[in-house]
C-alpha cells in the first residue's frame, strides 16, 4: 500500500449548454485529475473542480498545489489514511478542490486495495438509492419553462432553479417552472445575490401564487449572517448555508447559533474526511442536510453518492452536473438517465477509472 507514482493531468469536457448562476458561470468542464497507483498496481483516481467565481481558486494553483503533493506523496503508505490525509490536509489549507483530489484518490486506491465499494469507509449499510434533483440555469423566462417541461418529461421531480443575476425576472422564472411541473418540488438557490428583505418579498410574491419552495439555498452574502438568522426565522422554510458553510468551524458557528437550518455539503468545499465530520455533527443537531457538488464530472459525482449512501443522512441531493457534460465525462455506472443513483452492488473503490496519459 506503498504511493509508487502520482500524476496530474486536465479534465475536460465540453457542456451542453452554459452552467451560469448569479456570481458567474462554467462554459466547460475544465477541471484536474489526480491519480495514485500503489506498489500493488491498484491506482486510485480523484477530481479538483475548481468554480473560480464561487471560491477563488484558480486551475493554475491548484494544478501547481497538485503537482507539489504528487511530489511529497511518492513512498508514503496509505494504511493509515487519516494520519496522511491530516498531513496533507496542513498542506492543502487553502485549496480545498486539490485536497478534496487527493482525499479521493488515496480513499479510492484504499478501497479497491480492500475490494469494498467507497461507502463502506462511512456505513456498513448505506442508503443505496436516492435521486437527484436538476438545476434550472440561469436564463429567460422561456428557457426555465422548456427546460422544467424537458426534464420533468426525463423523470426529474425536483428543481433547483438559480436566481438573482437578473431580479426582475426571478419570480417569472420560478413560476414557469411551477407551471410546467405543477408537483414537483422546486429549491431556490440565489448564490448570494440578494438581501433578507428581497427574498422576502419574492417568496412573499410565490405564495401569493401559491407556489412554497421546499429549499431556501445561500440566499444572502457569505458573511451576511444576520441575513440568514433573519430569514431562518421568517421564510417559513429551510434555509441552507452553502457558500457560509466551507468548513466544520463555519458549520458548527452556525448551527450553534441558529443562523440556518439546512447545511449544503460539497466535497470540493472541505474533502471526504471533514465532509463526515460536517454531516453528523448537522445531523445530530436535528438541521436538515443537502449535498451539492460544483460542475464535477461523473469520478466526483460518484465519489459523492457513494459519501451520500454511506452517511445515509441527507434530505436533499443536488449530485446532477453529468447531465450538463458532454461525452464519457458524464457516464457514471450507478446513475441513469432519469436521475436516480442504484450502489446496491457496487464495484470496489468508487467504480470510476478515467483514462489517464501514459
Amino acid at each position: 500500500m506503498i504511493i509508487r507514482t502520482c500524476s496530474v493531468q486536465p479534465l475536460q469536457a465540453p457542456l451542453k449548454t452554459p452552467f451560469r448562476i448569479a456570481s458567474g458561470q462554467h462554459d466547460s468542464l475544465d477541471n484536474l485529475l489526480f491519480r495514485i497507483t500503489l506498489d500493488n498496481k491498484i491506482s486510485g483516481y480523484g477530481e479538483a473542480a475548481i468554480a473560480t467565481h464561487i471560491t477563488g481558486e484558480t486551475v493554475p494553483k491548484t494544478l501547481a498545489a497538485l503537482k507539489e503533493t504528487a511530489a511529497a506523496l511518492s513512498g508514503e503508505s496509505i494504511a493509515d489514511y487519516f494520519s496522511l490525509i491530516a498531513g496533507i490536509k496542513e498542506r492543502l489549507h487553502d485549496n480545498h478542490a486539490a485536497l478534496a483530489a487527493v482525499e479521493m484518490a488515496v480513499l479510492d486506491a484504499f478501497t479497491r486495495t480492500f475490494r469494498v465499494p467507497l461507502w463502506s469507509l462511512f456505513a456498513n449499510k448505506p442508503a443505496y438509492r436516492f435521486q437527484t434533483d436538476i438545476t434550472i440555469v440561469i436564463g429567460s423566462i422561456e428557457e426555465a419553462y422548456q427546460a422544467a417541461v424537458s426534464w420533468h418529461r426525463q423523470g426529474f421531480r425536483t428543481f433547483k432553479i438559480k436566481i438573482g443575476k437578473d431580479k426582475s425576472l426571478d419570480t417569472r422564472r420560478i413560476l414557469a417552472v411551477h407551471r410546467a411541473a405543477p408537483k414537483a418540488g422546486i429549491i431556490i438557490d440565489a448564490n448570494q445575490a440578494f438581501t433578507s428583505t428581497e427574498i422576502l418579498k419574492l417568496l412573499a410574491d410565490l405564495r401569493r401564487q401559491k407556489v412554497c419552495p421546499i429549499l431556501l439555498e445561500q440566499p444572502v452574502a457569505r458573511a451576511d449572517t444576520d441575513g440568514l438568522r433573519r430569514l431562518t426565522r421568517l421564510a417559513r422554510i429551510p434555509v441552507c448555508a452553502d457558500e457560509s458553510a466551507r468548513s466544520l468551524d463555519d458549520v458548527t458557528r452556525l448551527l450553534r447559533s441558529k443562523t440556518v437550518n439546512a447545511i449544503n455539503i460539497k466535497l470540493m468545499k472541505s474533502g471526504l474526511l471533514e465532509s463526515a465530520q460536517i454531516a453528523r455533527v448537522t445531523h445530530a443537531s436535528g438541521a436538515t442536510l443537502m449535498i451539492g457538488a460544483m460542475m464535477e464530472s461523473s469520478l466526483a459525482i460518484t465519489a459523492a453518492a457513494h459519501f451520500a449512501a454511506g452517511m445515509g443522512c441527507f434530505s436533499f441531493i443536488d449530485l446532477d452536473t453529468t447531465f450538463f457534460i458532454r461525452g464519457p465525462l458524464s457516464r457514471s455506472p450507478y446513475l441513469d438517465n432519469h436521475g436516480h443513483f442504484n450502489l446496491s452492488g457496487c464495484t470496489p473503490g468508487t467504480g470510476v477509472t478515467v483514462p489517464t496519459a501514459p
